[in-house]
C-alpha cells in the first residue's frame, strides 16, 4: 500500500528540526495553505464540478475540471491516505489549468463520501489505516476501468489523445494498476512517494506496470529510499529507458501535497515540472 506509518515519524522530525510545530501545522490547514500553489504560467480558463461516478460496487464522488473549451487529454488522479480534500482540487486544478482534463476521486467511496479524513493531512495514520486495507487489486482495477471509462463520455476530453494517470502515497500503486487495467488508454504513469511498487508477488505493481507501453515519472522521497535502498534499482531495471525514477534529495515521504506537514515547496515544484514534462511527451 504506502508507508503511511512514516508520516507521524516525518511529522515529529520537523517539529525536532524546528521547522512546524504540530499547532503551527493545524493553525497552516486552517488558513487554507493548500491555495499557496504557484499559479499557472499562461493558465486557461477552466470549468470545475462535483461528479458522482458508477462503479461495479456504487457511487463515487469525485472532482472534475477541465479547460472550460476544446477538448483536452485526460487524466486520472489517485489521492493519498487523505483523500479527496481541498489540496487535491487545487492540484487538479492546477493540472486542469495547464490544459488536461482531470478527474480527482474518492478512493474509499465505498465506505463514506468525501472528506475520509477528520482532521485532513494531519489526520493519525491509525484512524485511516482499516480504509486503505479494505480496497484490493481486484477493485482498484475495477475502479480504474469505470473511471476512465466515464472521462471518455466527458465531452471535453480528447479521445484521440492517450490517458495520464498519477498517484500520491499509496496512489502510486494503484496508478500503475490503473494503466494495467486499461493499457491501451493509458500512456503515462506518474507516482510520487508511491509506496509498495515493488514486491516479491507475480502481481507486483511494478511487474503489471510492465505490461504497459506507458511511460514513466516514478518519483521518491529520500526517507523511502533509505528504507528500501534497492528499489529504485528494480524499478530503472524493469522500465528502463521509459520511466524516469529519481530520489528527491531533502524530500520526506509525502512532500507533495501542499498540506502536509513535510510538504516541500522547491522538490514539489521540481516534481510538478517533471509531469508535466511527461504529459507533453506521453499524451499524445
Amino acid at each position: 500500500m504506502c508507508d503511511q506509518d512514516h508520516f507521524d515519524d516525518d511529522r515529529k522530525e520537523y517539529e525536532f528540526r524546528g521547522l512546524v510545530t504540530r499547532r503551527q501545522f493545524g493553525v497552516l490547514l486552517g488558513a487554507g495553505v493548500a491555495m499557496l500553489l504557484p499559479q499557472v504560467l499562461d493558465a486557461v480558463a477552466v470549468a470545475e464540478s462535483e461528479v458522482t461516478i458508477t462503479t461495479p460496487d456504487g457511487m463515487c464522488d469525485a472532482y472534475f475540471v477541465h479547460p472550460s473549451s476544446g477538448t483536452a487529454p485526460a487524466v486520472l488522479v489517485w489521492p493519498d491516505i487523505f483523500g479527496l480534500r481541498s489540496a487535491f482540487r487545487t492540484m487538479g486544478k492546477r493540472l486542469a489549468e495547464s490544459g488536461y482534463s482531470v478527474l480527482v476521486i474518492n478512493p474509499f467511496y465505498r465506505v463514506k463520501k468525501a472528506p475520509t479524513a477528520a482532521q485532513g493531512a494531519a489526520t493519525p495514520i491509525p484512524e485511516l489505516m482499516p480504509l486503505a486495507q479494505a480496497m484490493t487489486e481486484t477493485t482498484n482495477m475495477t475502479d480504474a476501468k469505470a473511471f476512465i471509462a466515464w472521462l471518455d463520455q466527458q465531452p471535453s476530453v480528447a479521445k484521440n489523445k492517450k490517458v495520464g494517470t498519477q498517484g500520491y502515497c499509496m496512489g502510486g500503486p494503484l496508478a500503475f494498476r490503473t494503466a494495467a487495467a486499461v493499457p491501451d488508454r493509458v500512456g503515462a504513469i506518474g507516482s510520487f512517494h508511491g509506496g509498495g511498487l515493488v514486491n516479491n508477488n507475480p502481481n507486483s505493481p511494478h511487474l503489471l506496470a510492465a505490461k504497459t507501453k506507458a511511460q514513466l515519472l516514478i518519483a521518491i522521497a529520500e526517507n523511502d529510499d533509505m528504507r528500501s535502498p534497492n528499489e529504485k534499482n528494480v524499478l530503472k531495471e524493469t522500465f528502463g529507458p521509459r520511466a524516469e525514477v529519481e530520489v528527491y534529495t531533502g524530500a520526506a515521504h509525502g512532500w507533495c501535497p501542499p498540506d502536509t506537514s513535510v510538504y516541500n515547496e522547491p522538490q514539489a515544484e521540481k516534481a510538478w515540472a517533471r509531469l508535466l514534462a511527461l504529459y507533453k511527451k506521453a499524451l499524445v
